[in-house]
């Protein structure tokens, strides 16, 4: 991958460009926050994903500060798979 300038317009980039530098972008994004989160993650409801969260199936990918909640997708999925 070339370095690509971050101010250069979307317009000017190729395809392949593109493609990479929406992969990196994706790949960062590997949390989730809050209940509707950790819903989002699961394919279920809210109230079906603070069941989950009380459960504490979840607490290896879960950290939370008062009322912030951050999940690890990847961690979470693994977790929640193992448990079937």
């Amino acid at each position: 991958m070339r370095n690509i300038d971050p101010k250069t317009p979307i317009w000017q980039l190729t395809v392949e460009e593109f493609l990479e530098v929406s992969k990196l972008i994706n790949a960062e994004k590997n949390y989730e926050f809050g209940l509707k989160g950790l819903a989002k993650i699961l394919g279920c409801s809210i109230s079906k994903a603070s069941e989950v969260k009380r459960s504490g199936l979840l607490d290896d990918a879960i950290v939370q500060n008062g009322k912030i909640i951050v999940i690890d997708k990847d961690k979470a999925l693994q977790l929640f798979a193992k448990d079937d």
